[in-house]
């Protein structure tokens, strides 16, 4: 039987049809941006939603995290409440953070906007947005890219599109972007439209998705992009609830699978304007490598696999509250911390490389990553690594590593010519270095001239709304960059294959 279902998500309102004994989380996450950070576990209780009208009665956990008040105004928990009649939710569509005071920037000012202007990075697990005004930065927010419903990769995406779900796709992140911006900008106690300039940028098959095109370039040899951006597009089509008439630059991108988000990383880290040769590696579902070298710029891409983000591990989550993020040995015990100190709901990026560094140090695993004597690594009750676990890992630790040694070789260079390394997207920001040198994610020798610099796509993308002098720039530093194709190429597969061990 059919029930109507009303959401207020503050900044807009939604009325939805769906079948009696929906749950309500597979409603809020079909239609704005709602996540789960533990998957719909049941195990973070972050999905907090004030809701009424005929549901499935309380549950024993939704008795034991919410207080009688909390009950007494509708509290619930969305992946355990069903809609078994009509009902009314306000949910809090996704974390945001509202900045207190604009963030200055280090280089003049000469935005694309007029009053407040946008930038998003679109990555193929994760979309960062931010919001900024003349005073510089408002407010930020991230969201779970909702195309992992197509596939936790870019084939099975570009294969859908190519099955004639190409406008679905585009349209799914559309909706999320606009979303996103909307939030934003009620949070921030403006209006949608006045947001009147946006930079959106990701790797080539995100943008190929964003904007429609069709990726079959990006499905088969050779492999060349017929459509590489560095150009504005109309924002009728890209953001229709926001200003219709809003400048919505996409930066230009290096090749089919070296993206517009590399080269803003690189605008931002500034490798490319320093005489001394450096790497560059952006950690994320696709790993892009950069190398700058006697002033020379080459760049590869690997697909590293969503493991070091915490995607497609049993107890993997993302970097929110009760994310076990660092493990470390004391006088032979295992000790965990959690973001923001919460009950541990799962294992981020950060604290899966810091775990593996522990497994081997105590020899719960040996140099090729088979478990000596247990069947798994169990950090607390509900989290724990086990050895499929493992194997993904090695092959993303594999995949990277191999690239950038892949790079050097073909140059010529050992990493003693390499004066920095520069880690850059969401999961260097916390990484421990040192777990990461002792699984042989990076070289130990690498470890005092290593620095990590976070979204640096974002930080570019945020340089280049601010002051459109750097679109230029970009796109010389994108059109210049030489691309090194690691499928079929001798040295990588041999590198892949060494470094899938511990050693």
């Amino acid at each position: 039987m059919p029930v109507t279902i009303k959401i207020g998500w503050g900044y807009k309102e939604q009325t939805v049809q769906a079948e009696s004994g929906v749950l309500l989380s597979n409603v809020l996450r079909g239609n704005g941006p709602y996540d789960l950070p533990c998957g719909g576990k049941t195990l973070c209780r972050r999905c907090r939603i004030r809701a009424s009208g005929r549901l499935s009665p309380l549950t024993d956990i939704e008795l034991e995290t919410f207080s009688l008040h909390e009950l007494q105004n509708g509290l619930r928990l969305a992946c355990l409440t069903y809609a078994e009649g009509d009902a009314e939710l306000f949910p809090d569509p996704a974390d945001i953070a509202i900045m207190d005071k604009g963030v200055t920037a280090d280089y003049s000012f000469n935005p694309l906007y007029e009053k407040y202007g946008i930038i998003a990075d679109i990555g193929t697990t994760t979309v960062c947005m931010r919001l900024y005004g003349c005073s510089g930065l408002i407010g930020s927010t991230s969201l779970k890219n909702p195309q992992t419903a197509f596939g936790a990769d870019i084939i099975s995406r570009i294969e859908h599109s190519l099955a004639g779900k190409g406008a679905e796709l585009s349209g799914t992140i559309l909706n999320a972007l606009t979303d996103m911006a909307s939030k934003l900008a009620y949070a921030a106690g403006i209006d949608g439209s006045q947001i009147d300039a946006a930079v959106l940028t990701g790797n080539t098959t995100m943008l190929y998705l964003l904007s429609g095109y069709s990726p079959k370039a990006l499905s088969r040899a050779p492999f060349d992009a017929d459509k590489l951006f560095g150009d504005y597009t109309p924002a009728l089509h890209l953001l229709p609830k926001l200003n219709k008439n809003a400048s919505v630059y996409i930066p230009r991108c290096m090749s089919a699978f070296v993206g517009a988000d590399i080269t803003m990383a690189l605008l931002a880290s500034g490798l490319c304007d320093k005489p001394k040769t450096g790497i560059m590696v952006d950690i994320g579902t696709n790993a892009e490598i950069a190398l700058w070298h006697k002033e020379k710029l080459q760049a590869c891409s690997t697909a590293a696999g969503p493991a070091f983000e915490g995607a497609g591990l049993s107890c993997g989550v993302y970097g929110v509250d009760g994310a076990v993020d660092h493990i470390w040995l004391d006088n032979g015990s295992v000790r965990y911390s959690t973001i923001n100190g919460k009950k541990p709901i799962g294992i981020c990026g950060s604290g899966i490389a810091d775990a593996l560094s522990v497994m081997l140090e105590s020899e719960i695993i040996d140099e090729t990553g088979a478990f000596e004597d247990e069947d798994d690594f169990r950090i607390s009750e509900y989290v724990h690594v086990s050895q499929k676990d493992v194997r993904k890992l090695q092959l993303s630790k594999a995949a990277v590593r191999a690239g950038m040694e892949t790079l050097l070789q073909m140059s010529g260079i050992t990493w003693d010519e390499v004066s920095v390394l520069y880690i850059a997207g969401g999961f260097g920001s916390y990484l421990n270095l040192n777990s990461a040198a002792h699984i042989g994610l990076i070289p130990e020798q690498m470890l005092s001239r290593t620095k990590v610099i976070g979204n640096a796509a974002l930080s570019g993308a945020s340089m280049l709304l601010q002051n459109k002098g750097f679109i230029e720039k970009s796109r010389i530093l994108a059109s210049n960059a030489q691309t090194i194709q690691l499928d079929r190429n001798p040295v990588f597969s041999e590198l892949y294959i060494d470094w899938m061990m511990f050693n």
